[in-house]
């Protein structure tokens, strides 16, 4: 390893440790009197967290909302969400411009969360992934579908997002804000939206609670293929028993919702960045 990449996972490592002693007994919800500080430190884990979990490789990006200025929000400038450190995270305002002019390269697609931002007022984070087994529901006819508990949120189906309707023929990115606006009026309500042969886009009342759905978002694709390999009637889970499961969800006690699963990821990414 050089001098320079040691220096490099040095400050992630000091990133992420800080984050477990500022963050770690926050409640998963705690959005009423946010600290700005663990909210960013929070975005930091969720790239870490994300790209250990395999739902985003060298691509893929994670926002929240500023709490503070809520028509603004933080992502990293464009790397690779594994190396992300807090010296990496921008402010952009409400058309996805960068708040500090001649900064770093940004993300093409950071339209997708500023437009989100737009018209979900009840969304605090956003995440754009890859995530892999996702792909092939977005591209045939069979719709993704809650099929485990975890991911009993996508109830009753996830909808799917074809850019071809605004945007022709493309390269199937979403770099400008028509585009990013066609993506949030797909997503509407759902929590999560599929975009054609490109991935998703996953939204949360937290980071915290976003990271969670993304994740069980591929668990729910994968074990949902298995079960078509098997064949017969799939019994689905239903939009009341999804309701009666979020509710659990929401609960801010340590321990419950979706602290649990945080503090375990947290910790394995910590653990792979030594």
């Amino acid at each position: 390893m050089t001098q320079h990449r040691r220096r490099r996972a040095t400050r992630v490592i000091a990133a992420l440790a800080l984050a477990v002693g500022i963050v770690g007994v926050r409640p998963a919800n705690a959005q009423s009197a946010p600290d700005l500080a663990a909210l960013l430190d929070d975005l930091v884990i969720a790239n870490h967290i994300l790209y250990h979990q395999g739902v985003v490789d060298g691509f893929g990006h994670v926002s929240v909302r500023n709490p503070e200025q809520p028509d603004h929000f933080f992502m990293a400038r464009a790397i690779a969400p594994g190396r992300v450190t807090r010296d990496d995270i921008l402010e952009f305002d409400a058309d996805a411009k960068p708040t500090k002019p001649n900064g770093p390269p940004v993300y093409a697609e950071r339209f997708i969360h500023s437009e989100i931002y737009k018209a979900r007022p009840d969304v605090m984070a956003v995440i754009h992934s890859h995530s892999p087994t996702v792909v092939p529901f977005s591209v045939t006819q069979v719709p993704l579908r809650p099929v485990v508990a975890t991911a009993s949120f996508l109830a009753p189906a996830v909808p799917v997002f074809e850019i071809r309707k605004v945007a022709g023929t493309s390269n199937l990115l979403v770099t400008d804000a028509v585009r990013g606006k066609a993506l949030a009026e797909t997503l509407g309500p759902h929590p999560v939206a599929l975009m054609r042969g490109h991935g998703d886009v996953v939204v949360g009342p937290n980071v915290r609670r976003a990271v969670s759905r993304a994740i069980y978002t591929e668990i729910d694709a994968r074990l949902l293929w298995q079960a078509i390999t098997l064949g017969g009637p799939i019994e689905y889970i239903t939009p009341g028993e999804s309701a009666l499961m979020e509710a659990g969800r929401d609960s801010a006690a340590e321990g419950h919702g979706a602290n649990r699963t945080w503090d375990m990821w947290k910790d394995e990414a910590l653990h792979a960045m030594k």
